[in-house]
């Protein structure tokens, strides 16, 4: 598997701090504007890990995003985090806008201060609108498909400082998948962007024995890890005994394509953490609610439709 590098993000931040900085840009008032959408399409969170683990895709950074409907009507908050050896987030406001000819347009707000409040105790004041980097295009029940105007977004960016890397200039939702170029994808050609898919949470328990894949079978020295959650998108959790110690052993969920892209399935791995080897896997279908793996010394139930996988 690629290791996701967020260093290729940064080739463009030099040019975006040496630019002309700019003055905050005015809030949003679309003259055409007739309401603003009551919820988002695409609520949750996205992740991009298949796309990054594909053995042609050598040079794309492993990208999260997390969207979430925010109190004010038409108002989301987006946090978008690479992660790597270096992490970098950054959390955005969209206001989403219908438009008299049908068009929709996603504002992106930018925090005037450290840490502003989200959830219940979010202040619309709080925020600036970047409406030179507007996103302009189309939805429907359940597509949408915006892009801004890079040549009108770059007059602005050097004022929004680093952030600015992770500015979404282009959003393309259908389904479960969330297609997003930011900003700093214009250092890696025209068509690059993140290919994310919406996570699934999963909860369960595992019980390992003390004596390993060499235990056995009269064994009774089990230990249990209860209140795992482990998301299907590459989500990794980490098997302990019972004294809270590393058991040497971690197990990996991820949405997975094999025969040259006609069957997806789930896979459920057993990591051998000293050499990162898979020692087994299991799969089932992608809309599977339960998954798990019996290999006598290690046993794995996992179930997407428990209250802790929903947390």
């Amino acid at each position: 598997m690629n290791k996701p590098n967020p260093t290729l993000l940064l080739p463009l931040l030099a040019a975006l701090l040496l630019g002309a900085c700019q003055s905050n840009p005015l809030r949003s008032t679309p003259d055409a504007v007739v309401s603003e959408v009551p919820r988002a399409w695409f609520d949750g969170e996205y992740d991009n890990h298949e796309q990054v683990a594909r053995a042609d895709a050598t040079q794309v950074p492993r990208v999260h995003f997390e969207v979430s409907p925010l109190p004010k009507q038409g108002w989301y908050a987006w946090n978008v985090r690479v992660s790597g050896s270096t992490e970098l987030t950054a959390t955005w406001v969209m206001r989403s806008l219908k438009s008299t000819d049908g068009a929709l347009q996603l504002t992106p707000y930018r925090a005037l201060a450290v840490n502003p409040a989200l959830g219940k105790d979010f202040d619309a004041e709080q925020w600036v609108a970047l409406d030179a980097c507007a996103l302009r295009g189309t939805a429907s029940a359940s597509t949408l498909q915006v892009r801004a105007d890079l040549a009108s977004c770059v007059t602005v960016a050097p004022g929004i400082g680093a952030a600015a890397a992770l500015l979404p200039v282009s959003i393309e939702h259908d389904g479960d998948a969330l297609r997003v170029r930011l900003y700093a994808d214009q250092a890696r050609g025209p068509e690059a962007r993140a290919e994310a898919r919406r996570v699934r949470w999963y909860a369960g328990w595992a019980a390992i024995n003390g004596g390993g894949p060499e235990a056995r079978a009269e064994s009774s020295d089990w230990h249990m890890n209860r209140d795992l959650r482990i998301s299907n998108e590459g989500g990794r959790a980490t098997l302990h005994w019972r004294d809270g110690k590393d058991s040497g052993y971690s197990l990996e969920l991820e949405r997975a394509t094999y025969r040259d892209g006609n069957v997806a399935v789930v896979k459920l791995s057993v990591i051998e953490d000293a050499s990162g080897r898979t020692i087994a896997y299991a799969w089932a279908n992608p809309e599977a609610t339960r998954i798990g793996i019996n290999l006598g010394w290690l046993q794995v139930g996992l179930d997407s439709g428990t209250p802790a996988a929903g947390r």
